[in-house]
Formats: C-alpha cells, sequence, structure tokens
C-alpha cells in the first residue's frame, strides 16, 4: 500500500532497552483475525512476552477490521491488531489512527468456491462472502472477482459474514456461494473438496499493530513495551516454529498437522523480521 509509513519517531522506535516493571500494566487490545496472521499477539500471550515485558494483556474480538479500527478512534481499545486498509481509510477521513508494527506485510487469501462452481460464470449472479466493507477481505474480493473477469458491483454480491470460521461455515451451508478465506481456512476448505477459484497475493498491510497518537502521546512506555513484545514474538514464531504450531492449533481449535505447518510455513515468511522498519507496497 504506497505511502503508509509507520507513525513511529527515531527516538521511539531505539528505546527498547530497559527492565520490565514489576506491576504488570493491564491492556486490553482489539484483535480482528481468528487466522494465523493474529500469531504475534498470540505467541506474546502465550509465552509470557508481554508479561516480561511488563504487559498483562486481554484479547478481544471484533468481527472485521472496519470495527476493530472504530472501537480503536473511540478509545475502546488502545491498542489492537488490525489490517491496515480500514485504518488508512479512517486517516484519511481525519480520524487518529495510525499503524505502528507492520505484523504480516503480505496478504494472501483464496477466493474459494463451492465444488459445484469452478468457473467465473457459474459463480456470476451469486454471492461472495467477506468479513465487513472496506476491511481486507472485502479489497481481495474486488481484485479476485475482477480478475475472473467479473464486475465487483454488477456481477456478485459481497456479503459481510464476519470472521473466517463464520465465512466458511456460510460456505458450507450454502448461504453463499463463495467466501474469500486466508490462512489455515483455505487449505482447511480446499481439503474438505471446496474449490479455489483465484488466489490473490500481494505486497500488502495485513494484520499489523495499530493505535492512536493520542495513546502514544499519553502512554509512550506502553506502546514501546507493546511493540518490544510484537517484535520479540515475530522473532519467537520464526526461531521456533514448533512452538508457533502450537499456539495457532490452541487459538484456532485446530488439529490437523499437515495444515498447521502449511500455515506457519507461509505466514512465518509473510512476517517481516523487523515489524517497524517501512515497507515496499
Amino acid at each position: 500500500m504506497k505511502g503508509v509509513t509507520l507513525a513511529v519517531s527515531v527516538s521511539f522506535v531505539l528505546c527498547f532497552c530497559g527492565v520490565a516493571p514489576a506491576q504488570l500494566t493491564k491492556l486490553t487490545i482489539g484483535n480482528n483475525t481468528l487466522s494465523a496472521a493474529g500469531l504475534p499477539a498470540w505467541m506474546a500471550k502465550e509465552s509470557g512476552i508481554f508479561r516480561k515485558n511488563g504487559l498483562e494483556v486481554q484479547i478481544v474480538y471484533f468481527r472485521g477490521g472496519t470495527i476493530t479500527t472504530m472501537a480503536l478512534i473511540a478509545r475502546e481499545t488502545p491498542i489492537s491488531q488490525v489490517s491496515g486498509p480500514p485504518m488508512v481509510s479512517a486517516a484519511l477521513k481525519g480520524a487518529d489512527a495510525v499503524m505502528i508494527a507492520g505484523g504480516n506485510v503480505v496478504a494472501e487469501y483464496w477466493l474459494i468456491s463451492r465444488p459445484d462452481i469452478k468457473t467465473a460464470e457459474q459463480l456470476k449472479g451469486g454471492s461472495v462472502a467477506i468479513a465487513t466493507f472496506g476491511g481486507l477481505s472485502d479489497g481481495m474480493a474486488r481484485i479476485a472477482l475482477q480478475k475472473l473477469g467479473l464486475n465487483p458491483v454488477k456481477d456478485i454480491t459481497l456479503v459481510q459474514i464476519g470472521t473466517i470460521p463464520e465465512r466458511l461455515s456460510a460456505l458450507d451451508t450454502g448461504k453463499v456461494q463463495a467466501a474469500m478465506l486466508n490462512a489455515p481456512d483455505n487449505f482447511r476448505a480446499q481439503k474438505r473438496g471446496l474449490y479455489k477459484l483465484m488466489g490473490v497475493r500481494l505486497p500488502y498491510q495485513g494484520i499489523g499493530v495499530g493505535t492512536t497518537r493520542a495513546f502514544i502521546r499519553e502512554n509512550p512506555d506502553v506502546a514501546r513495551r507493546y511493540i518490544r513484545s510484537q517484535v520479540e514474538a515475530v522473532h519467537r514464531l520464526k526461531t521456533d516454529r514448533e512452538a508457533g504450531t502450537r499456539v495457532l492449533a490452541k487459538y484456532l481449535a485446530l488439529q490437523d498437522k499437515e495444515i498447521l505447518q502449511k500455515a506457519m510455513g507461509l505466514m512465518t515468511r509473510y512476517f517481516p523480521q523487523n515489524s517497524i522498519q517501512p515497507w515496499k507496497g
């Protein structure tokens, strides 16, 4: 996403040293994903990285990036694991919304259809499940449909369904004809016989760390400690894939080792080692 930069000053970034305070700072963060993209926050919580950095973190889930961003701007959550598009959209409208760490900076989604729909012509006139309008899955769905030669406004009905498991359920029950899914649910859907109509992979701000300038100004130390935790969690994911696989299995209630390994292999490549540098895209 061109022109998007991390809202972190040099002094803010470099001040990573120090000892975690004895008393933990309680922090409720928002999260809009139930996919492998959520791994950094889950790893930081499960491995004790948050606590090592003086944070006691509770994760609250929202149904899509747009709702997560709205909660962030309303200061219902001070920090969120949130996708880039709704944050950028909010900032362009004048809202106090900034990304302070990259998370996964390559977005990959598959347009998965029911087994009887294998062409664009067969999908035409049908419906596609996304999370929320204006979110990452919405944008990726429009790109996928255009690549298939379909007009996402005239030829298809985009339906706001919510989380990825909810989209997969809507596809299974026939409520929609296709859905935008990412890892590991795209692999899970394919293994169950659903059809991959189109894959879209772009240098794009997926799930990263978002907050407000007001929170950074009022709580600079907490913001620093959260970024430190994010960086340490990504490093742990890259160097201890077994631990990451256990965390992913727990949070997604998934025991299929083949799918877990595929998802881990994919996502660890998409998390940059340095989450606080500007990225291409």
